[in-house]
Formats: C-alpha cells, sequence, structure tokens
C-alpha cells in the first residue's frame, strides 16, 4: 500500500545555485530555499535537486530520470543570451547556472517534459526560446511599478495584482482570473519568444505569467508561489498541475 502510493508521485527535478556561506571562511554551497522543496512534496511530488556542473550528456540523462521540472529564482541571466545593450544594470551572474538551465529548458521543451519556470525562470525560459528582458523594470520599461520588493517586505507580501487571460491553462488553474501576488525581481520579460503566449499582466504591462503554445504543462510565472501557498492555498495548484501533468506522462 505504501509502496503503490510513493510510486505514484512523480519525480520533480528542481534547479539549484551556488551560495558562498560564512564571513571568515565562506564555504561554497550549492542550495536551494527549502519552500520550493516544501511546495512540491505538498503537492504530490517527490523533489530531487539538480546539481550544477554536470555536463549535457548528465543533464539530459538526469532529466530523462525525472517526471517534471521547476526552474527556481536567483540571481540575472547573462546578457549576452539575449543580446543585452544595458549590461551595467545586470547582476549577480552565475555563467555556469546560465548553461544548466538555459540547456534543461530547451531539453524539457523538446521533449515535453512538465515544466513550472518561478520568477528567474519564467524569464529563463523566455530567453532559452529566443525572447529578451528589461534589464531592470524600473528603467527601461515605461510606466513601470515597483517590483524589488526583495529587501522591504516578507517574501509572502502581496505587492499588486495580476489579470489573467480567462481562456489560459493559468486561470483554469488557479480558478481565478484576477490574483495578488508577491513581487521579488528587478528584471522582467520584455519582447516575448516563439512559442509563448502572454497569459497574466502586472498593472503596469508587464508580463507576469506565460504558456507554451505547442505543450502539455510548460508555464512561466514571474511571482514567487512557493512563498504564497500556505496563506493562499490556491497558489499550490500551479505544483498541482505540475505533479499532475508528470504523473500522466
Amino acid at each position: 500500500m505504501t509502496t503503490n502510493h510513493v510510486e505514484s508521485r512523480p519525480f520533480i527535478g528542481l534547479t539549484t545555485y551556488r551560495k558562498m556561506v560564512g564571513q571568515t571562511n565562506p564555504t561554497p554551497y550549492m542550495a536551494l530555499m527549502p519552500s520550493y522543496i516544501e511546495a512540491v512534496a505538498a503537492a504530490g511530488g517527490i523533489p530531487v535537486l539538480i546539481p550544477l556542473g554536470l555536463d549535457e550528456d548528465a543533464l539530459r540523462a538526469l532529466l530523462s530520470q525525472v517526471d517534471g521540472l521547476v526552474m527556481t529564482g536567483g540571481g540575472d541571466i547573462a546578457g549576452e543570451h539575449y543580446q543585452s545593450e544595458h549590461e551595467e544594470f545586470i547582476f549577480d551572474v552565475d555563467p555556469d547556472r546560465d548553461r544548466v538551465e538555459l540547456f534543461l529548458a530547451r531539453e524539457a521543451m523538446a521533449t515535453k517534459k512538465p515544466l513550472l519556470a518561478i520568477c528567474r525562470g519564467h524569464q529563463l525560459l523566455n530567453v532559452a526560446l529566443g525572447g529578451t528582458l528589461y534589464e531592470d523594470v524600473m528603467e527601461w520599461m515605461p510606466g513601470a511599478i515597483k517590483h524589488d520588493f526583495f529587501n522591504t517586505f516578507p517574501r509572502n507580501h502581496k505587492a499588486h495584482a495580476v489579470a489573467i487571460e480567462p481562456d489560459s491553462k493559468l486561470a483554469a488553474t488557479l480558478g481565478r482570473r484576477e490574483t495578488h501576488v508577491n513581487s521579488l525581481h528587478h528584471q522582467g520579460i520584455r519582447d516575448l519568444a516563439p512559442g509563448l503566449v502572454a497569459v497574466a499582466h502586472a498593472p503596469d504591462g508587464l508580463i507576469e505569467s506565460v504558456e507554451a503554445t505547442d505543450h502539455p504543462y510548460a508555464l512561466g510565472v514571474q511571482w514567487h508561489p512557493e512563498n504564497l501557498y500556505t496563506d493562499d492555498p490556491l497558489m499550490l495548484s500551479l505544483f498541482r498541475g505540475l505533479i499532475d501533468a508528470a504523473r500522466d506522462r
């Protein structure tokens, strides 16, 4: 009985990041905030952390063994990947993380692997498929509102509303045409990549969610649902949608 229950829970890969811990003798770690892991587990999946540094053959083999993928948040994507003209607004770049995640995103799209892309992941999915970013939303997007609340409020602070397209998978998943979200980013999607459609927008028009047009479940959200689902249980449905799509495979 227990074995069957475990076997019915799909394995979900989560991307990780590098972090230096300690002040006197800093030690490098590969890490991930527990909220991502907890959200996947709460939605019925088995979280599997994907390390950086692996070559493409290893990444392809690892991706083939998981049933779905979460592209997590983090630092900026190097401007060379989307022909940035404002490199001075890009920071906290990890070239190896860019390499690993761009490969995983493209491979997941090519193999129809269920995918949930969060914040940086949402931006990276767009870049992986040929889109561009605002290097800094407040600086380069006309009429922009404040989006970078990561240093001023808790991560579950709902900063603004998001309008959702009524005929989208996002609307069907959340059961809403509007929701309120946290906002922990300074960059955002500028030019939408081919194969993606914008399905939610912030009050200033910034793209807050994308869906792939030819994929069973490839969804990007600019906010952090893993920090909201304990206060707003419907946010867990984004992870449940991923788990359901992964289970169907």
